[in-house]
Protein backbone atom coordinates (compact mmCIF):
# COMPACT_ATOMS: atom_id res chain seq x y z
CA UNK A 1 0.00 0.00 0.00
CA UNK A 2 1.02 3.64 -1.18
CA UNK A 3 -0.05 7.22 0.74
CA UNK A 4 -1.17 9.62 -1.58
CA UNK A 5 -1.50 13.30 -0.43
CA UNK A 6 -4.36 14.96 -2.24
CA UNK A 7 -4.73 18.54 -2.12
CA UNK A 8 -7.36 20.49 -4.06
CA UNK A 9 -11.07 19.81 -4.27
CA UNK A 10 -10.73 17.43 -1.59
CA UNK A 11 -7.55 17.52 0.71
CA UNK A 12 -6.26 14.32 2.41
CA UNK A 13 -4.55 11.23 2.51
CA UNK A 14 -5.57 8.30 -0.07
CA UNK A 15 -4.22 4.87 0.59
CA UNK A 16 -3.91 2.89 -2.95
CA UNK A 17 -1.93 0.17 -4.04
CA UNK A 18 -0.29 1.52 -7.24
CA UNK A 19 0.66 -1.66 -8.86
CA UNK A 20 -3.27 -2.45 -9.26
CA UNK A 21 -4.82 1.05 -9.20
CA UNK A 22 -5.52 3.11 -12.58
CA UNK A 23 -6.24 6.49 -13.14
CA UNK A 24 -9.78 5.92 -13.12
CA UNK A 25 -10.32 4.01 -9.97
CA UNK A 26 -8.49 7.15 -8.61
CA UNK A 27 -10.62 9.67 -10.24
CA UNK A 28 -13.53 7.91 -8.76
CA UNK A 29 -12.29 8.02 -5.89
CA UNK A 30 -11.60 11.06 -5.26
CA UNK A 31 -14.34 12.05 -7.06
CA UNK A 32 -16.86 10.17 -4.16
CA UNK A 33 -15.37 11.58 -1.36
CA UNK A 34 -15.48 15.34 -3.08
CA UNK A 35 -19.61 14.81 -3.52
CA UNK A 36 -18.55 15.40 -7.48
CA UNK A 37 -18.86 13.49 -11.17
CA UNK A 38 -15.71 11.94 -12.41
CA UNK A 39 -16.15 14.31 -15.65
CA UNK A 40 -16.07 16.94 -12.85
CA UNK A 41 -12.67 16.41 -11.94
CA UNK A 42 -9.13 16.43 -13.15
CA UNK A 43 -6.25 15.01 -11.74
CA UNK A 44 -2.53 16.60 -11.77
CA UNK A 45 0.64 14.82 -11.13
CA UNK A 46 4.48 16.20 -11.80
CA UNK A 47 3.14 19.12 -13.98
CA UNK A 48 1.05 16.58 -16.31
CA UNK A 49 -3.17 15.67 -16.26
CA UNK A 50 -3.46 11.92 -15.88
CA UNK A 51 -4.94 10.78 -18.91
CA UNK A 52 -7.31 7.43 -18.83
CA UNK A 53 -5.21 4.68 -21.44
CA UNK A 54 -7.13 1.32 -22.66
CA UNK A 55 -3.94 -0.64 -21.60
CA UNK A 56 -3.86 -2.03 -18.47
CA UNK A 57 -0.49 -2.04 -18.22
CA UNK A 58 0.01 1.94 -18.89
CA UNK A 59 -2.93 2.75 -16.66
CA UNK A 60 -1.18 1.49 -13.56
CA UNK A 61 -0.01 4.41 -11.49
CA UNK A 62 3.00 2.58 -10.66
CA UNK A 63 4.09 2.94 -14.63
CA UNK A 64 3.09 6.75 -14.62
CA UNK A 65 5.65 6.97 -11.49
CA UNK A 66 3.44 7.71 -8.80
CA UNK A 67 4.66 6.13 -5.33
CA UNK A 68 4.19 6.80 -1.59
CA UNK A 69 4.10 9.72 -0.79
CA UNK A 70 3.18 11.56 -3.94
CA UNK A 71 1.41 14.34 -4.34
CA UNK A 72 -1.96 14.41 -6.53
CA UNK A 73 -3.73 17.90 -7.34
CA UNK A 74 -7.72 17.37 -7.81
CA UNK A 75 -8.78 20.24 -9.95
CA UNK A 76 -12.71 21.04 -10.23
CA UNK A 77 -13.88 21.41 -14.02
CA UNK A 78 -17.23 22.10 -15.12
CA UNK A 79 -18.59 18.64 -16.94
CA UNK A 80 -19.01 19.82 -20.33
CA UNK A 81 -15.24 20.68 -19.97
CA UNK A 82 -13.90 17.71 -18.57
CA UNK A 83 -15.69 15.72 -21.45
CA UNK A 84 -14.19 18.05 -24.04
CA UNK A 85 -10.72 17.76 -22.37
CA UNK A 86 -11.46 13.47 -21.89
CA UNK A 87 -12.08 13.77 -25.35
CA UNK A 88 -9.63 15.90 -26.22
CA UNK A 89 -6.92 13.54 -24.48
CA UNK A 90 -8.65 10.53 -25.92
CA UNK A 91 -8.12 11.88 -29.22
CA UNK A 92 -4.67 12.53 -28.99
CA UNK A 93 -3.76 9.16 -27.66
CA UNK A 94 -5.49 7.39 -30.48
CA UNK A 95 -3.69 9.80 -32.70
CA UNK A 96 -0.40 8.47 -31.01
CA UNK A 97 -1.19 5.14 -30.85
CA UNK A 98 -2.03 4.88 -34.85
CA UNK A 99 0.85 6.65 -35.74
CA UNK A 100 3.41 4.26 -33.42
CA UNK A 101 1.82 1.12 -35.35
CA UNK A 102 1.96 2.63 -38.55
CA UNK A 103 5.87 3.17 -37.76
CA UNK A 104 6.34 -0.33 -36.24
CA UNK A 105 4.37 -1.99 -39.01
CA UNK A 106 6.36 -0.36 -41.56
CA UNK A 107 9.22 -1.38 -39.86
CA UNK A 108 7.97 -5.13 -39.88
CA UNK A 109 7.10 -5.08 -43.54
CA UNK A 110 10.23 -3.53 -44.58
CA UNK A 111 12.92 -5.68 -42.60
CA UNK A 112 11.02 -8.95 -43.82
CA UNK A 113 10.85 -8.22 -47.27
CA UNK A 114 14.10 -7.57 -47.45
CA UNK A 115 14.92 -10.76 -45.61
CA UNK A 116 12.25 -12.27 -48.11
CA UNK A 117 10.28 -13.80 -45.07
CA UNK A 118 6.73 -12.08 -46.38
CA UNK A 119 4.34 -14.44 -45.46
CA UNK A 120 2.00 -15.24 -48.57
CA UNK A 121 -0.86 -12.94 -47.64
CA UNK A 122 1.33 -10.10 -47.86
CA UNK A 123 1.96 -7.93 -50.93
CA UNK A 124 5.13 -8.43 -53.04
CA UNK A 125 7.01 -4.49 -53.16
CA UNK A 126 9.26 -4.13 -55.78
CA UNK A 127 11.37 -0.66 -56.67
CA UNK A 128 10.61 0.54 -60.08
CA UNK A 129 11.86 4.04 -62.25
CA UNK A 130 9.99 6.39 -63.58
CA UNK A 131 9.85 4.21 -67.04
CA UNK A 132 8.50 1.27 -64.19
CA UNK A 133 11.89 -0.83 -64.55
CA UNK A 134 12.91 -2.36 -61.50
CA UNK A 135 16.07 -0.95 -59.66
CA UNK A 136 18.22 -1.96 -57.42
CA UNK A 137 20.00 -1.18 -54.23
CA UNK A 138 22.53 -2.72 -51.00
CA UNK A 139 20.37 -4.51 -48.53
CA UNK A 140 20.76 -1.80 -45.93
CA UNK A 141 19.54 1.19 -48.74
CA UNK A 142 16.95 -1.35 -49.85
CA UNK A 143 15.45 -1.54 -46.48
CA UNK A 144 15.63 1.96 -45.85
CA UNK A 145 14.27 2.96 -48.56
CA UNK A 146 11.41 0.25 -48.27
CA UNK A 147 10.42 2.11 -44.86
CA UNK A 148 10.58 5.53 -46.25
CA UNK A 149 8.27 4.71 -48.92
CA UNK A 150 6.03 2.91 -47.19
CA UNK A 151 5.84 6.04 -44.58
CA UNK A 152 5.77 8.56 -47.51
CA UNK A 153 2.64 6.18 -48.89
CA UNK A 154 0.57 6.12 -45.57
CA UNK A 155 1.37 10.17 -45.44
CA UNK A 156 0.08 10.54 -48.68
CA UNK A 157 -3.26 8.67 -47.31
CA UNK A 158 -3.41 11.17 -44.03
CA UNK A 159 -3.43 14.12 -47.33
CA UNK A 160 -5.91 12.72 -49.28
CA UNK A 161 -7.97 12.52 -45.93
CA UNK A 162 -7.13 16.34 -44.95
CA UNK A 163 -5.48 14.45 -41.63
CA UNK A 164 -2.59 16.81 -42.41
CA UNK A 165 -0.82 17.07 -39.03
CA UNK A 166 -0.92 13.48 -39.12
CA UNK A 167 0.21 13.55 -42.49
CA UNK A 168 3.27 15.82 -41.28
CA UNK A 169 4.18 13.26 -38.45
CA UNK A 170 4.36 10.18 -40.61
CA UNK A 171 6.27 11.99 -43.55
CA UNK A 172 8.95 13.46 -41.14
CA UNK A 173 9.61 9.53 -39.70
CA UNK A 174 9.18 9.20 -43.90
CA UNK A 175 12.15 11.76 -44.67
CA UNK A 176 14.88 10.17 -41.55
CA UNK A 177 14.15 7.07 -43.12
CA UNK A 178 15.56 7.66 -46.42
CA UNK A 179 18.13 9.73 -44.55
CA UNK A 180 19.85 6.69 -43.79
CA UNK A 181 20.32 5.57 -47.62
CA UNK A 182 24.03 6.16 -49.31
CA UNK A 183 23.19 9.39 -50.65
CA UNK A 184 24.86 8.42 -54.02
CA UNK A 185 22.74 5.24 -54.15
CA UNK A 186 19.17 7.46 -54.05
CA UNK A 187 20.24 10.63 -56.03
CA UNK A 188 18.47 10.08 -59.03
CA UNK A 189 15.17 8.63 -56.92
CA UNK A 190 12.71 11.35 -56.99
CA UNK A 191 10.98 10.34 -54.41
CA UNK A 192 12.39 12.08 -52.07
CA UNK A 193 12.08 15.39 -53.49
CA UNK A 194 8.16 14.48 -53.63
CA UNK A 195 7.71 14.09 -50.08
CA UNK A 196 9.85 17.17 -49.11
CA UNK A 197 7.48 19.00 -51.12
CA UNK A 198 3.95 17.04 -49.81
CA UNK A 199 5.47 18.18 -46.29
CA UNK A 200 5.34 21.94 -47.50
CA UNK A 201 2.33 21.50 -48.95
CA UNK A 202 1.39 20.56 -45.37
CA UNK A 203 2.51 23.04 -43.84
CA UNK A 204 0.44 25.35 -46.82
CA UNK A 205 -2.85 23.70 -45.64
CA UNK A 206 -2.60 24.16 -42.29
CA UNK A 207 -2.10 27.64 -42.35
CA UNK A 208 1.33 26.95 -40.96
CA UNK A 209 3.15 30.63 -41.61
CA UNK A 210 6.07 30.01 -39.49
CA UNK A 211 7.11 26.97 -41.28
CA UNK A 212 6.13 28.10 -44.63
CA UNK A 213 8.51 30.97 -44.02
CA UNK A 214 11.41 28.89 -43.15
CA UNK A 215 10.58 26.47 -45.83
CA UNK A 216 12.77 28.07 -48.49
CA UNK A 217 15.63 25.95 -47.97
CA UNK A 218 13.40 22.47 -48.03
CA UNK A 219 12.25 23.49 -51.30
CA UNK A 220 15.13 24.41 -52.83
CA UNK A 221 16.75 20.59 -51.90
CA UNK A 222 13.75 19.44 -53.42
CA UNK A 223 13.74 21.09 -57.02
CA UNK A 224 17.63 20.09 -57.24
CA UNK A 225 16.61 16.22 -56.13
CA UNK A 226 13.95 16.50 -58.87
CA UNK A 227 17.00 18.12 -61.56
CA UNK A 228 18.52 15.32 -60.54
CA UNK A 229 16.40 12.83 -61.07
CA UNK A 230 14.65 14.15 -64.01
CA UNK A 231 17.26 15.96 -65.60
CA UNK A 232 17.41 19.62 -66.29
CA UNK A 233 14.13 20.98 -67.28
CA UNK A 234 12.51 17.36 -67.15
CA UNK A 235 14.73 16.33 -70.30
CA UNK A 236 15.44 12.81 -69.17
CA UNK A 237 11.98 12.24 -66.95
CA UNK A 238 10.44 13.29 -70.68
CA UNK A 239 12.52 11.01 -72.60
CA UNK A 240 11.58 7.94 -70.26
CA UNK A 241 8.04 8.72 -70.41
CA UNK A 242 7.86 9.11 -74.27
CA UNK A 243 7.26 13.03 -74.84
CA UNK A 244 4.72 13.13 -72.09
CA UNK A 245 4.33 15.87 -69.42
CA UNK A 246 3.32 13.34 -66.40
CA UNK A 247 5.31 15.66 -64.15
CA UNK A 248 3.77 18.87 -65.25
CA UNK A 249 0.79 18.95 -62.10
CA UNK A 250 4.18 18.05 -59.68
CA UNK A 251 6.39 21.39 -60.83
CA UNK A 252 2.85 23.45 -60.58
CA UNK A 253 2.58 22.54 -57.30
CA UNK A 254 6.10 23.28 -56.72
CA UNK A 255 6.19 26.71 -57.83
CA UNK A 256 2.80 27.49 -55.84
CA UNK A 257 4.47 26.61 -52.65
CA UNK A 258 8.22 28.43 -53.79
CA UNK A 259 5.84 31.88 -54.36
CA UNK A 260 3.65 31.52 -51.12
CA UNK A 261 7.29 31.07 -49.27
CA UNK A 262 8.60 33.54 -51.31
CA UNK A 263 5.29 35.94 -50.61
CA UNK A 264 5.76 35.26 -46.71
CA UNK A 265 9.45 36.08 -46.59
CA UNK A 266 8.98 39.65 -48.15
CA UNK A 267 10.67 38.80 -51.79
CA UNK A 268 7.08 39.61 -54.14
CA UNK A 269 9.27 40.12 -57.44
CA UNK A 270 10.14 35.87 -56.63
CA UNK A 271 7.01 35.06 -55.64
CA UNK A 272 5.47 36.93 -58.69
CA UNK A 273 7.90 35.15 -61.34
CA UNK A 274 7.08 31.65 -59.54
CA UNK A 275 3.55 31.82 -59.49
CA UNK A 276 2.77 33.70 -63.05
CA UNK A 277 4.85 29.93 -63.96
CA UNK A 278 2.61 27.79 -61.65
CA UNK A 279 -0.68 29.60 -63.39
CA UNK A 280 0.75 28.70 -67.29
CA UNK A 281 1.68 25.25 -65.98
CA UNK A 282 -1.99 25.54 -64.69
CA UNK A 283 -3.68 26.62 -67.81
CA UNK A 284 -1.96 23.96 -69.62
CA UNK A 285 -3.07 21.35 -67.56
CA UNK A 286 -7.44 22.15 -68.35
CA UNK A 287 -8.76 19.27 -69.87
CA UNK A 288 -10.84 20.27 -73.10
CA UNK A 289 -14.70 18.64 -73.02
CA UNK A 290 -14.10 17.58 -76.59
CA UNK A 291 -10.83 16.10 -75.98
CA UNK A 292 -12.15 14.54 -72.61
CA UNK A 293 -15.56 12.88 -74.46
CA UNK A 294 -13.12 10.99 -77.33
CA UNK A 295 -11.67 9.61 -74.48
CA UNK A 296 -14.01 8.31 -72.36
CA UNK A 297 -16.17 7.00 -75.62
CA UNK A 298 -13.04 4.48 -75.77
CA UNK A 299 -14.40 2.87 -72.27
CA UNK A 300 -12.20 4.42 -70.43
CA UNK A 301 -13.53 6.86 -66.76
CA UNK A 302 -13.18 10.23 -66.51
CA UNK A 303 -10.43 10.37 -63.92
CA UNK A 304 -8.31 8.20 -65.74
CA UNK A 305 -9.22 10.09 -68.90
CA UNK A 306 -8.09 13.44 -67.80
CA UNK A 307 -5.47 12.54 -66.26
CA UNK A 308 -4.07 10.86 -69.19
CA UNK A 309 -4.44 13.68 -71.27
CA UNK A 310 -3.06 16.32 -68.76
CA UNK A 311 0.07 13.91 -68.86
CA UNK A 312 -0.13 13.58 -72.37
CA UNK A 313 -0.23 17.21 -73.40
CA UNK A 314 -4.15 17.13 -74.01
CA UNK A 315 -3.17 14.77 -77.33
CA UNK A 316 -6.62 11.89 -77.36
CA UNK A 317 -4.27 9.44 -79.00
CA UNK A 318 -1.10 9.87 -76.70
CA UNK A 319 -3.77 9.81 -73.80
CA UNK A 320 -4.73 6.71 -75.20
CA UNK A 321 -2.03 5.13 -75.65
CA UNK A 322 -1.02 5.44 -71.89
CA UNK A 323 -3.39 4.28 -70.97
CA UNK A 324 -3.71 1.18 -72.79
CA UNK A 325 -0.06 0.52 -71.76
CA UNK A 326 -1.36 1.10 -68.25
CA UNK A 327 -3.48 -1.52 -68.81
CA UNK A 328 -0.98 -4.04 -69.70
CA UNK A 329 1.41 -2.65 -67.38
CA UNK A 330 -0.81 -3.46 -64.65
CA UNK A 331 -1.87 -6.80 -65.54
CA UNK A 332 2.27 -7.94 -66.14
CA UNK A 333 2.06 -6.72 -62.38
CA UNK A 334 -0.99 -9.01 -61.44
CA UNK A 335 0.63 -11.98 -63.20
CA UNK A 336 4.66 -10.74 -61.34
CA UNK A 337 2.48 -10.83 -58.39
CA UNK A 338 0.80 -13.91 -58.46
CA UNK A 339 3.83 -15.78 -59.65
CA UNK A 340 6.05 -14.03 -56.41
CA UNK A 341 3.08 -15.19 -53.94
CA UNK A 342 3.39 -18.74 -54.90
CA UNK A 343 7.26 -18.54 -54.40
CA UNK A 344 5.65 -17.13 -50.97
CA UNK A 345 3.36 -19.15 -50.18
CA UNK A 346 6.24 -22.33 -51.05
CA UNK A 347 8.67 -20.69 -48.55
CA UNK A 348 5.71 -20.46 -45.76
CA UNK A 349 5.02 -24.21 -46.27
CA UNK A 350 8.29 -24.82 -46.17
CA UNK A 351 9.08 -23.30 -42.74
CA UNK A 352 6.16 -25.41 -41.22
CA UNK A 353 7.37 -28.87 -42.89
CA UNK A 354 5.72 -31.64 -44.92
CA UNK A 355 3.24 -34.57 -43.34
CA UNK A 356 4.29 -38.15 -43.27
CA UNK A 357 3.28 -38.47 -46.39
CA UNK A 358 5.54 -35.28 -47.32
CA UNK A 359 2.41 -33.13 -48.46
CA UNK A 360 3.00 -29.28 -47.29
CA UNK A 361 0.52 -27.79 -44.57
CA UNK A 362 -2.05 -26.42 -46.23
CA UNK A 363 -2.23 -22.32 -45.28
CA UNK A 364 -5.84 -21.60 -46.01
CA UNK A 365 -6.66 -24.45 -43.73
CA UNK A 366 -3.58 -23.27 -40.93
CA UNK A 367 -5.35 -19.46 -41.45
CA UNK A 368 -8.97 -20.50 -40.40
CA UNK A 369 -7.68 -22.24 -37.59
CA UNK A 370 -5.64 -19.38 -36.48
CA UNK A 371 -8.69 -17.14 -37.16
CA UNK A 372 -11.01 -18.76 -34.74
CA UNK A 373 -8.20 -18.60 -31.73
CA UNK A 374 -5.60 -20.99 -32.28
CA UNK A 375 -1.43 -20.32 -31.78
CA UNK A 376 -0.24 -20.62 -35.24
CA UNK A 377 2.64 -22.84 -34.78
CA UNK A 378 0.18 -24.96 -33.01
CA UNK A 379 -2.27 -25.45 -35.37
CA UNK A 380 0.46 -25.82 -38.30
CA UNK A 381 2.03 -28.74 -36.11
CA UNK A 382 -1.43 -30.46 -35.76
CA UNK A 383 -2.13 -30.46 -39.34
CA UNK A 384 1.28 -31.64 -40.43
CA UNK A 385 0.16 -34.68 -37.82
CA UNK A 386 -3.25 -34.91 -39.39
CA UNK A 387 -2.59 -35.11 -42.88
CA UNK A 388 -4.32 -31.64 -43.35
CA UNK A 389 -7.26 -33.09 -41.95
CA UNK A 390 -9.02 -29.77 -40.49
CA UNK A 391 -11.52 -31.16 -37.91
CA UNK A 392 -8.77 -34.19 -36.94
CA UNK A 393 -6.36 -31.24 -35.93
CA UNK A 394 -9.31 -29.13 -34.34
CA UNK A 395 -10.06 -32.44 -32.43
CA UNK A 396 -6.65 -32.43 -31.32
CA UNK A 397 -6.10 -29.09 -30.39
CA UNK A 398 -9.20 -29.26 -28.20
CA UNK A 399 -8.06 -32.53 -26.19
CA UNK A 400 -5.66 -31.31 -23.45
CA UNK A 401 -3.30 -34.54 -23.95
CA UNK A 402 -3.48 -34.22 -27.45
CA UNK A 403 -2.53 -30.46 -26.94
CA UNK A 404 0.32 -31.05 -24.84
CA UNK A 405 1.48 -33.77 -27.08
CA UNK A 406 1.81 -31.52 -29.50
CA UNK A 407 3.72 -28.96 -27.77
CA UNK A 408 5.82 -31.55 -26.20
CA UNK A 409 6.77 -32.41 -30.58
CA UNK A 410 7.24 -28.99 -31.35
CA UNK A 411 10.21 -28.00 -28.77
CA UNK A 412 11.49 -31.97 -29.26
CA UNK A 413 11.85 -31.19 -32.44
CA UNK A 414 13.45 -27.39 -32.23
CA UNK A 415 16.27 -29.08 -29.48
CA UNK A 416 16.81 -31.42 -32.51
CA UNK A 417 16.82 -28.85 -35.09
CA UNK A 418 19.37 -26.41 -32.93
CA UNK A 419 21.33 -29.93 -32.10
CA UNK A 420 21.75 -30.19 -35.48
CA UNK A 421 22.47 -26.52 -36.78
CA UNK A 422 25.19 -25.88 -33.66
CA UNK A 423 26.91 -29.77 -35.14
CA UNK A 424 26.68 -28.26 -38.39
CA UNK A 425 28.27 -24.81 -37.32
CA UNK A 426 31.03 -26.32 -35.31
CA UNK A 427 32.13 -29.10 -37.96
CA UNK A 428 32.45 -26.04 -40.29
CA UNK A 429 34.47 -23.70 -37.82
CA UNK A 430 36.91 -26.68 -37.22
CA UNK A 431 37.20 -27.42 -41.31
CA UNK A 432 38.28 -23.61 -41.39
CA UNK A 433 41.19 -24.38 -38.68
CA UNK A 434 40.05 -23.53 -35.32
CA UNK A 435 40.33 -25.89 -32.88
CA UNK A 436 37.52 -28.11 -31.63
CA UNK A 437 37.35 -27.62 -28.29
CA UNK A 438 37.36 -23.77 -28.50
CA UNK A 439 34.60 -24.29 -31.44
CA UNK A 440 32.37 -26.30 -29.21
CA UNK A 441 32.93 -23.88 -26.02
CA UNK A 442 31.64 -21.16 -28.29
CA UNK A 443 29.07 -22.36 -30.03
CA UNK A 444 27.30 -24.02 -27.15
CA UNK A 445 27.69 -20.55 -25.14
CA UNK A 446 25.28 -19.25 -27.89
CA UNK A 447 24.61 -16.44 -30.24
CA UNK A 448 24.45 -15.82 -33.68
CA UNK A 449 27.24 -17.60 -36.16
CA UNK A 450 28.61 -14.35 -36.56
CA UNK A 451 29.18 -13.63 -32.89
CA UNK A 452 30.66 -17.05 -32.68
CA UNK A 453 33.69 -16.08 -35.25
CA UNK A 454 33.92 -12.44 -33.62
CA UNK A 455 34.82 -14.76 -30.41
CA UNK A 456 36.73 -17.36 -31.94
CA UNK A 457 39.02 -14.13 -34.30
CA UNK A 458 39.21 -12.35 -30.54
CA UNK A 459 42.10 -15.37 -29.27
CA UNK A 460 45.00 -16.36 -30.26
CA UNK A 461 45.34 -18.62 -33.51
CA UNK A 462 45.71 -22.61 -32.53
CA UNK A 463 48.12 -24.34 -33.44
CA UNK A 464 48.55 -25.39 -37.42
CA UNK A 465 49.53 -28.84 -37.00
CA UNK A 466 46.82 -29.69 -33.86
CA UNK A 467 44.34 -27.53 -36.49
CA UNK A 468 45.33 -29.76 -39.45
CA UNK A 469 44.60 -32.82 -36.78
CA UNK A 470 40.79 -31.17 -35.88
CA UNK A 471 40.45 -30.66 -39.75
CA UNK A 472 41.24 -34.40 -40.54
CA UNK A 473 37.86 -35.31 -38.46
CA UNK A 474 35.47 -33.23 -40.86
CA UNK A 475 34.14 -33.66 -44.25
CA UNK A 476 37.54 -32.99 -46.20
CA UNK A 477 40.06 -30.43 -45.11
CA UNK A 478 41.36 -29.69 -48.21
CA UNK A 479 38.08 -28.15 -49.66
CA UNK A 480 39.21 -24.87 -47.35
CA UNK A 481 42.46 -24.36 -49.04
CA UNK A 482 44.71 -21.44 -47.34
CA UNK A 483 42.29 -21.46 -44.20
CA UNK A 484 44.55 -24.23 -42.44
CA UNK A 485 47.81 -23.18 -43.63
CA UNK A 486 50.13 -22.25 -41.12
CA UNK A 487 49.90 -18.16 -39.71
CA UNK A 488 47.14 -18.17 -42.02
CA UNK A 489 43.54 -16.60 -39.51
CA UNK A 490 39.91 -16.70 -41.40
CA UNK A 491 38.82 -13.00 -41.81
CA UNK A 492 35.29 -11.44 -41.94
CA UNK A 493 34.31 -11.62 -45.39
CA UNK A 494 33.68 -15.43 -44.19
CA UNK A 495 31.14 -14.13 -41.89
CA UNK A 496 28.71 -13.54 -44.86
CA UNK A 497 29.14 -17.18 -46.24
CA UNK A 498 27.75 -18.64 -42.91
CA UNK A 499 23.86 -19.71 -43.03
CA UNK A 500 22.21 -23.01 -42.54
CA UNK A 501 22.43 -23.63 -46.35
CA UNK A 502 26.54 -23.15 -46.53
CA UNK A 503 26.35 -25.45 -43.53
CA UNK A 504 24.21 -28.11 -44.95
CA UNK A 505 21.34 -27.82 -42.89
CA UNK A 506 18.29 -29.30 -44.01
CA UNK A 507 14.67 -27.83 -42.08
CA UNK A 508 12.65 -28.69 -44.49
CA UNK A 509 10.79 -31.39 -41.84
CA UNK A 510 10.23 -29.14 -39.02
CA UNK A 511 8.01 -26.25 -38.01
CA UNK A 512 8.90 -22.75 -37.73
CA UNK A 513 11.48 -22.05 -34.56
CA UNK A 514 9.59 -19.31 -31.82
CA UNK A 515 11.82 -16.60 -33.29
CA UNK A 516 10.10 -17.15 -36.93
CA UNK A 517 6.33 -16.87 -35.05
CA UNK A 518 6.37 -12.88 -34.14
CA UNK A 519 3.07 -10.70 -33.12
CA UNK A 520 1.86 -8.56 -36.34
CA UNK A 521 -0.23 -6.08 -36.46
CA UNK A 522 -1.96 -7.14 -39.49
CA UNK A 523 -4.89 -4.62 -39.66
CA UNK A 524 -2.05 -1.89 -39.98
CA UNK A 525 -0.23 -3.68 -41.89
CA UNK A 526 -2.93 -4.98 -44.84
CA UNK A 527 -3.82 -0.91 -44.81
CA UNK A 528 -0.37 -0.18 -46.00
CA UNK A 529 0.08 -3.11 -48.26
CA UNK A 530 -3.27 -2.10 -49.81
CA UNK A 531 -2.48 1.72 -50.32
CA UNK A 532 1.39 0.40 -51.72
CA UNK A 533 -0.62 -1.89 -54.17
CA UNK A 534 -2.59 0.72 -55.63
CA UNK A 535 0.45 2.93 -56.78
CA UNK A 536 2.16 3.03 -59.77
CA UNK A 537 5.06 4.73 -61.13
CA UNK A 538 3.25 7.63 -62.02
CA UNK A 539 1.16 7.86 -58.69
CA UNK A 540 2.97 10.85 -57.49
CA UNK A 541 2.03 12.94 -60.78
CA UNK A 542 -1.25 12.38 -60.26
CA UNK A 543 -2.15 15.72 -59.18
CA UNK A 544 -6.12 17.38 -59.13
CA UNK A 545 -4.90 20.67 -59.29
CA UNK A 546 -7.93 22.52 -58.35
CA UNK A 547 -6.92 23.85 -55.41
CA UNK A 548 -3.16 25.18 -56.51
CA UNK A 549 -5.33 26.54 -59.01
CA UNK A 550 -7.42 29.07 -56.94
CA UNK A 551 -4.32 29.56 -54.43
CA UNK A 552 -2.15 30.77 -57.35
CA UNK A 553 -5.16 33.38 -58.49
CA UNK A 554 -5.36 34.65 -54.71
CA UNK A 555 -1.66 34.87 -54.32
CA UNK A 556 -1.54 36.90 -57.58
CA UNK A 557 -4.86 39.16 -56.59
CA UNK A 558 -2.36 40.00 -53.36
CA UNK A 559 0.49 41.10 -55.17
CA UNK A 560 -1.57 43.00 -57.23
CA UNK A 561 -3.50 44.78 -54.73
CA UNK A 562 -0.20 45.59 -52.71
CA UNK A 563 -0.85 43.49 -49.85
CA UNK A 564 3.21 42.84 -49.93
CA UNK A 565 3.47 42.82 -45.48
CA UNK A 566 4.60 39.28 -46.33
CA UNK A 567 2.08 38.62 -43.39
CA UNK A 568 -1.23 36.61 -44.31
CA UNK A 569 -4.37 37.06 -42.59
CA UNK A 570 -6.51 34.39 -41.82
CA UNK A 571 -8.52 34.96 -45.16
CA UNK A 572 -5.03 35.00 -47.46
CA UNK A 573 -4.80 31.63 -46.05
CA UNK A 574 -8.01 30.46 -46.55
CA UNK A 575 -8.03 27.50 -49.30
Amino acid sequence: MAKLKVAGTWAGVLEVEPENWTVLMLREEIAKRSNMGTESINLIFAGKVLKDFTSEEKNSLSHLGIKNNSKILACRVSVEEGKTLKNELLVDDERNRRLARIKAAVTALSKRHADGALPVEDFDIELEDQSGKKVHFSETDRQAIMTGLMLHTSGKQFIRKQMFSDALEVLTMGEEAFSLCNPKSIELVDNIPILQIDMVWCYFMLQDIDQLSVAGLQLEKAREGLERAHGKDSSRFRLLQAGCSSELALYLRLELLEGVVAYHSGQFDKSRKFLTSAQAKFLQLQVPDEALSIVMSMGFGEQDAKRSLRMSNQDVQSAVNLLVLEREQRKQKQEDDNRRRNEIKQVEQKRYGVTSLKKAVDLQKLMELESIGFEKELAAEALRKNENDTQKALDDLTNPDANNALQRAIESRKRKRQQRTNDGTVEQLVSMGFERTRVVSAVQAGGSLEQVMRQLLTHPRADPVAAADNSSNTHDSSANGDASAPGSTPTDPVLENLSPDTLGIDNSNEGPSATEIEQRDLEMEDEIADELARGDALSDYNIDVTQEGEAINEYLALLDSGGGNGKASSSQLSH
